[in-house]
């Protein structure tokens, strides 16, 4: 086997499970900077990584049914509990989310104080491992993804601010354990930000700079032997601040 054959076979995984999540979050992320509650997928991310981290100390298997179980369960909680606040309190919901992702990220640290891995967790809730997704897990994650976006697609109207936050929830629990939360937030928010300003074909736009990005990303990665999720951080970065700029000069 050729040394291009092995990189294809360690970028091509990767590389599907980035349009998988691209697929699902640029539309959600949309809708996310529309209600501006921009941080909502850290702080949701971060009590889905609070549910893994808890399962894990209990001694569950970290790929295991009870761990997806911990993480969506926290993670619908804490959709849960900004909905509430949402219709609560509306005009302070930015600054609370923004304390639900420092309390949820302060116990993910004390759960993990005694651990002597605790770094390596983490690093891998925040920087993922997405060179590493199992081929063998994408089709069941694809479908979850189908179904999300038949959901949102077919049914956003009427789902309401609930239906929102738990949609938005079962998203970021399966992204976050794919990719890590430093690309959950990067493909929600970068795409949707990049196109704010175009009105015709926002959304295949959007797509094809989420798609850009990860391929350009996993490919200097593996070129330059760095570590892969940071690289199509700053590769959607990179092609998204050029397309915002031509696009605003259009608009004015």
């Amino acid at each position: 086997m050729s040394i291009g054959s092995i990189e294809l076979s360690i970028i091509a995984p990767a590389f599907i499970a980035g349009v998988l999540v691209t697929a699902t979050h640029i539309p959600l992320g949309m809708q996310v900077l529309a209600r501006g509650i921009v941080f909502i997928d850290l702080a949701i991310a971060q009590i889905a990584g609070l549910g893994v981290i808890l399962a894990g100390s209990l001694g569950f298997e970290p790929a295991g049914w009870a761990v997806q179980i911990a993480a969506l369960s926290a993670a619908l909680a804490g959709s849960l509990l900004l909905t509430w606040t949402d219709k609560k309190f509306p005009e302070v919901q930015e600054a609370i989310i923004g304390v639900v992702f420092v309390l949820a990220a302060a116990g993910g640290a004390i759960l993990l104080a005694d651990n002597v891995h605790a770094n390596e967790k983490l690093r891998e809730l925040l920087v993922g491992q997405i060179l590493w997704v199992k081929s063998s897990n994408l089709p069941f994650e694809a479908l979850v993804y189908a179904v999300i976006l038949a959901i949102w697609f077919g049914f956003r109207e009427r789902i309401g601010r609930f239906g929102f936050y738990a949609l938005f929830a079962c998203a970021v629990t399966v992204s976050v354990q794919l990719v890590g939360l430093y690309l959950v937030f990067s493909t929600l928010i970068i795409p949707p930000l990049a196109t704010r300003h175009i009105q015709r074909f926002r959304l295949p736009i959007s797509y094809a700079l989420g798609v850009c990005g990860y391929a350009v990303g996993l490919t200097l990665s593996v070129m330059l032997d760095l570590p892969s999720g940071p690289v199509v951080v700053w590769a959607l970065a990179m092609l998204g601040i050029p397309l915002h700029m031509l696009s605003s000069r259009k608009r004015s």
